[in-house]
């Protein structure tokens, strides 16, 4: 197949450029600044609709997967009208683009459209973001949910991996802990970490197999981030004093963030080959990565 993947430098998208290019599909890997290491490098701008129209009539591909975003909470808080633009807008014009060429077209969102206040949420339960980023995202699927076209919203949370740039939670912890400095971790917050390469093959799977509707691909645990990095202490026999409890309300953020934003993953169990992965399984695959 030839699959157009936005935000193909990212730390999902580089996993997903590298393993479709590995299965021996077609891959246009969009970028705005920096190029993906695998695939076809194609110029985006999700700022520029006529651009976004050009790229996708140039490419024609079968598939598209939306993971380009802005992604920091709290930058999305301080620029509201730019996470619009790009999480909401950009999100629409290239699923209206896709629609009209009958392409099949993946949504990456994200945990932060539910409030937090309960967990283990289902697809079809009521949306609530709290912050800007939430709401720009949800702004997307929205979007999407007025096209009569063939997508999928595919909610994640937390992803983890290895990247050259970006340094996820497990590997923060991680090198603080070895370079015997305390951290401050959270007890109060909940989420599902999701292992990218785990995610990636979901994505894939998704595209490839046209899933169509919601479906939550996050990692099958619901943990707090004090709980992982007690579990990556462990695995790793560093020194567990050296976290420090820390409440949600004691952080300086400007963005609200959800208190349990942990995600079910039943269905994404029951229909995918690709299974999500519990954090024990994930991490021991993410330790010997490194």
């Amino acid at each position: 197949m030839k699959f157009l993947v936005s935000g193909s430098a990212g730390l999902v998208g580089s996993q997903v450029v590298k393993d479709l290019a590995d299965q021996n599909h077609a891959v246009y890997s969009c970028y705005h600044d920096s190029k993906s290491d695998a695939g076809i490098p194609t110029r985006l701008d999700l700022l520029d609709p006529n651009n976004i129209k050009k790229v996708i009539d140039n490419t024609t591909p079968d598939a598209i997967i939306h993971l380009a975003a802005m992604t920091s909470v709290d930058l999305c808080e301080s620029q509201k009208d730019l996470a619009t633009k790009i999480n909401a807008n950009a999100t629409e014009t290239l699923a209206r683009e896709a629609a009209k060429k009958h392409v099949f077209f993946v949504y990456v969102s994200t945990d932060y459209v539910f409030d937090g206040k309960k967990g283990m949420k289902k697809e079809d339960d009521i949306p609530n973001p709290l912050g800007e980023y939430g709401k720009s995202k949800l702004a997307g699927e929205i979007a999407l949910n007025n096209l009569a076209s063939s997508w999928c919203i595919a909610r994640t949370s937390t992803p983890f991996g290895v990247h050259k740039i970006k340094k996820s939670f497990p590997l923060w912890v991680k090198e603080n802990l070895e370079s015997k400095k305390e951290i401050p971790v959270l007890t109060d917050q909940f989420t599902s970490p999701t292992y990218v390469p785990n995610l990636s093959k979901m994505l894939i799977e998704i595209a490839t197999r046209q899933i169509t509707g919601i479906i939550h691909v996050a990692g099958a645990t619901r943990i707090s981030r004090f709980q992982l990095a007690e579990i990556i202490a462990d695995k790793l026999n560093l020194d567990k004093t050296l976290l420090k409890p820390t409440k949600l309300d004691e952080m300086n953020w400007k963005a609200p963030r959800p208190k349990d934003s942990s995600l079910d993953v039943s269905l994404a169990s029951e229909i995918l080959n690709e299974k999500p992965q519990t954090i024990q399984k994930s991490l021991e695959l993410f330790l010997s990565q490194l």
